[in-house]
């Protein structure tokens, strides 16, 4: 999910080098947190955060496979 995250995110921004994804997991849960530069966070969120909301739902979409809870955070 990392990697999905992160081409996705790179392809939004201005900045693609200060796109950095980390991934914590935790049993079927996944933390997925994406760090971008501060003048791209609104690329990333979009306007009333349907960016955010089409990223989350794709990675959704992506882990059902696995079986796994994927939550994705903008930090």
């Amino acid at each position: 999910m990392k990697e999905l995250v992160e081409v996705i995110a790179k392809a939004l921004v201005d900045n693609p080098d200060e796109v950095v994804v980390t991934e914590k997991k935790d049993g079927r849960n996944v933390k997925v947190e994406l760090h971008v530069a501060p003048a791209d966070m609104g690329k990333v969120i979009g306007k009333q955060g349907r960016i955010a909301k089409a990223m989350r739902t794709v990675v959704k979409a992506a882990s059902l496979g696995d079986k796994t809870k994927v939550d994705v955070d903008i930090i």
